[in-house]
């Protein structure tokens, strides 16, 4: 199985957008994006960092349900 790729958080943002997120604000270093569904909202901060730890990346693409395969190399 391939590994997820080294992202920043600018680039994670692109690929949020292309999925129907939106930029709601920015607080400190974290970029709020959200995404309106018919029945819920589902909100996810990304940290505005050169490079995202695995775990932090994991943990946004757990919330935000958008397949894993979109992160990868």
């Amino acid at each position: 199985m391939p590994k997820l790729r080294v992202l920043s958080g600018s680039e994670v943002c692109k690929i949020l957008t292309k999925h129907g997120f939106v930029r709601v604000r920015q607080s400190g270093s974290h970029i709020i994006m959200r995404r309106q569904l018919t029945d819920r909202s589902i909100t996810v901060p990304v940290p505005n960092h050169s490079e995202l730890a695995r775990g932090t990346l994991k943990s946004i693409i757990d919330q935000s349900e958008i397949p894993k395969s979109e992160f990868m190399t």
